[in-house]
């Protein structure tokens, strides 16, 4: 029997250029298969020659009129793409041309929609960049734009906005009840944007006031929340879309307004339309970003596998870490584990925050939907799981149904949605971290990252 460690002998191959990935894609497949896991071997073979052909970055498939990264594209199916497409039109922050120009993108679990077959939440990712004549006068536009859409968009025909994040904190303190830090996100419920006036107090009990629009002259991390209830799959989901906004001043230079011009290594862009605007405004994008970008994965997995544990959500961010630093035989075995039945419960996870977005007071969402969508939850639990496991997440999701549903006070409902949380995201820890660490490359790796926490 072919064990992990093969897969070791099979990097120093490839490092010596003595490399034969048939080979190597037999072996691994056999050591996934010695722990349950089903690798399609073909399909990962063209993966791997995919990924070291090379060529030009950006990708546009004609066919379906999406573009990105060439190593984003190879992850994206347009099975879904018309429905992505719908709810964007709820999420996209737009403007009158001539002033704002957009260019929409999926991101996440949904951009990998041909190798995640339980996605999580609808996550986009916008570009928006404002022509202006000065930097204040594009912020101001931006607060503007931003403010009309979560009024219109509040709520309509299976669709309930939640917050949207504009500015930071000057100082720490308490916002409704919750310690905000300095310099944290400015998270904005509904009413408080439709007043355009958040009240907070600071750590000396002072009371304060930020105004939306001068929240907007320093508008840090951009971002809009939505629970959206899709009638083709009869399914709930949180989608959000973070906006990466630019300033293109009178002389054509482009400049981001939270200082920092994302990469694109990771995205999916809906309408061929936009190339032109994402091409000019990723020209501006720092010559280091995909060194920034590999950077700033390493935190995030750092983060997941020590301070915050959570071992499925380090594996996603590991997954794009290997791929995008050469490790490709780690992020190939890291790509299936994404199609196993067990990995179902990332989605409900996922789900639990929008099933409790959703019954919030005054929501649009029909509380019928909310029972179908918990009802599902517990047999798609029972079909992925068995024994003592099984038990324990149905219990937890029929104790959330029922807290949901009696419109319990916030106490109890917490402590239920806290409780599910914990107990899914326990099963998905195991699940994840048992699978990782059975193949000796990702286990060392694994093991140098909590180690450099240590010390």
């Amino acid at each position: 029997m072919t064990t992990p460690e093969d897969q070791q002998g099979a990097d120093a191959q490839a490092a010596s250029g003595d490399f034969d990935p048939v080979i190597a894609v037999r072996e691994m497949a056999a050591s996934a298969r010695a722990r349950g896991i089903e690798l399609d071997e073909s399909e990962t073979l063209r993966w791997l020659a995919a990924m070291a052909i090379g060529g030009e970055d950006l990708v546009v498939d004609a066919g379906s009129g999406v573009f990105g990264h060439r190593i984003s594209m190879l992850d994206f199916s347009p099975r879904e793409l018309e429905r992505f497409r719908r709810i964007g039109r709820i999420v996209e922050v737009t403007g009158p041309d001539g002033v704002a120009e957009s260019a929409l993108a999926l991101s996440g679990s949904a951009a990998q929609s041909k190798i995640q077959s339980y996605p999580g939440d609808c996550d986009y990712f916008q570009r928006l960049n404002i022509r202006a004549d000065t930097r204040d006068e594009a912020c101001r536009i931006l607060g503007e734009l931003m403010r009309e859409k979560a009024r219109a968009f509040d709520r309509g025909d299976g669709y309930q906005f939640i917050e949207g994040k504009l500015g930071s904190y000057p100082a720490s303190g308490e916002h409704a009840g919750a310690p905000v830090r300095a310099g944290a996100p400015v998270s904005w419920t509904p009413e408080e944007i439709a007043e355009g006036v958040l009240h907070w107090t600071s750590a000396d009990g002072r009371e304060q006031v930020i105004r939306w629009e001068d929240a907007a002259q320093d508008p840090g991390w951009c971002k809009l929340d939505w629970v959206v209830a899709d009638p083709d799959r009869v399914r709930l989901a949180n989608a959000s879309n973070v906006i990466d906004v630019t300033w293109e001043a009178p002389d054509g230079a482009i400049v981001p307004l939270d200082g920092y011009l994302d990469a694109y290594f990771q995205e999916v862009y809906l309408d061929a339309d936009a190339v032109p605007t994402f091409v000019k405004v990723v020209a501006h994008v720092s010559d280091d970003a995909l060194d920034d970008y590999v950077d700033a994965l390493e935190g995030e997995v750092r983060k997941y596998l020590t301070k915050n544990l959570n071992y499925g959500k380090a594996a996603k961010r590991m997954y794009n870490l290997f791929r995008l630093s050469g490790r490709h035989l780690d992020a190939a075995f890291v790509r299936e584990l994404f199609d196993e039945p067990a990995t179902m419960l990332y989605q409900v996870w996922s789900l639990i925050s929008t099933l409790d977005n959703a019954t919030r007071p005054d929501s649009a969402i029909p509380i019928e939907q909310v029972r179908t969508q918990a009802d599902e939850l517990v047999v798609e639990v029972a079909r992925a799981l068995e024994g003592d496991v099984e038990i324990e997440i149905v219990d937890a999701l029929l104790a959330l149904r029922r807290t949901l549903e009696s419109k319990a006070d916030l106490v109890t409902r917490t402590a239920e949605i806290e409780g599910a949380r914990t107990r899914v995201v326990n099963v998905v820890n195991g699940f994840f971290k048992e699978k990782l660490e059975s193949v000796p490359t990702i286990r060392a790796y694994i093991q140098e990252v909590q180690a450099g926490a240590a010390g």
